[in-house]
């Protein structure tokens, strides 16, 4: 079946839709690529003067952003009250692995394939240590995505597949050990990943996450709990006063902080919450008045 058909086969505006903007990322990276570094009297590259270098980075980078956007989809799903939003998370995973493989692969390209210097690499580095247990777990997770493996594995499909919460956590602070001191990025999925948890946790404690109340509590501990991930990590990763970046929170005038990101997506979602409730609940009042207006007769 095509990435853009539907279950049925008939072409799926908006599985075709995802699918592009899925690719968007890569080819915009191969142009950056062959604009400056594989052309010959070229301009210097987009990606700057180590294009390998740059394209290790963001194609890792793309990699968790896809992971943490699969997670969304089944949140999303409920609280929009949209059940064919389900039909592209296979595809938004297998993206996240797509773009982690490419990751792993142009390191490897970047160390000339000096297989016993990676594997070294791997095992005494803790950030390519978990990075290598991430993409591992993607690869695990990607070979049993297909149709004829859910059925094989039965129950035991929906156990497998949950280690992708692991992984994410994985992910997340390889990114946090890779970006070092500039770790804007990486508090700011970590602050998504969160509100993930906290909308699951939300769920199996038998909240309900069409309730724009419960919602909104979720974006303001989500806030918080990422304003709390930030300050932590400076405190204890690197020499940077983590006072000053909790205070930053405060101030707009230079950027706004993850934290403030975090809990305005988890607004808007509440917000996409109350709107489905109102169009929910006029819905059975326009169909009584049309059939009152069926049960009168029109006139003829």
């Amino acid at each position: 079946m095509m990435p853009w058909n539907d279950r049925a086969g008939n072409f799926s505006p908006f599985k075709a839709a995802v699918l592009v903007g899925i690719l968007l990322p890569a080819f915009y990276l191969s142009w950056g690529l062959l604009d400056g570094s594989l052309v010959s009297n070229a301009p210097v590259s987009p990606l700057g003067a180590r294009p390998i270098t740059e394209l290790i980075h963001r194609t890792g980078d793309w990699a968790i952003r896809f992971l943490i956007i699969s997670l969304c989809v089944s949140p999303l799903r409920r609280i929009a009250q949209w059940p064919k939003l389900i039909n592209v998370r296979r595809m938004l995973g297998l993206a996240a692995f797509s773009y982690a493989l490419a990751h792993f692969v142009l390191y490897a390209i970047d160390q000339k394939f000096r297989i016993g210097f990676i594997v070294s690499e791997i095992a005494l580095r803790f950030y390519l240590t978990i990075g290598f247990i991430a993409l591992l777990g993607l690869s695990a997770l990607a070979a049993t995505s297909t149709d004829g493996m859910i059925k094989r594995l039965g129950g035991n499909w929906n156990r497998l597949h949950m280690i992708v919460y692991p992984i994410a956590i994985l992910g997340v602070l390889h990114f946090f050990i890779q970006s070092k001191i500039d770790v804007y990025q990486a508090t700011l999925l970590a602050g998504f990943l969160l509100a993930l948890f906290s909308y699951r946790f939300a769920h199996k404690r038998g909240f309900a996450l069409t309730s724009p109340l419960v919602l909104i509590v979720i974006a303001v501990l989500a806030g918080l709990g990422t304003a709390a991930i930030e300050f932590a990590w400076y405190a204890l990763a690197t020499n940077v006063p983590p006072m000053r970046v909790l205070t930053a929170n405060l101030h707009f005038s230079y950027t706004i902080r993850p934290a403030w990101w975090v809990f305005a997506a988890g607004i808007a979602v509440a917000a996409l919450a109350f709107i489905r409730s109102l169009t929910k609940s006029t819905a059975p009042a326009r169909n009584r008045a049309s059939r009152a207006t069926v049960a009168r007769g029109t006139p003829g």
